[in-house]
């Protein structure tokens, strides 16, 4: 049981003395990076879909 306390004891303080957490300014910027780095990568899967479906499209109609 000491190994456990010792444990959350240890956590707690690393949590609130040894961890650097962003400011609000950072944590913003950051949010903003991650929402237009998802907005992109969404519209270049959604643009190689559209690309393939129209390839697909054109073989199989060779074929018919």
């Amino acid at each position: 049981m000491n190994k456990i306390s010792t444990y959350f004891r240890e956590s707690y303080t690393e949590l609130t003395e040894k961890v650097t957490w962003p400011s609000w300014i950072q944590l913003q910027q950051s949010t903003v990076i991650v929402l237009v780095a998802t907005i992109i990568i969404t519209a270049l899967v959604w643009v190689m879909d559209f690309a393939s479906q129209n390839l697909l499209k054109a073989i199989y109609s060779l074929f018919k």
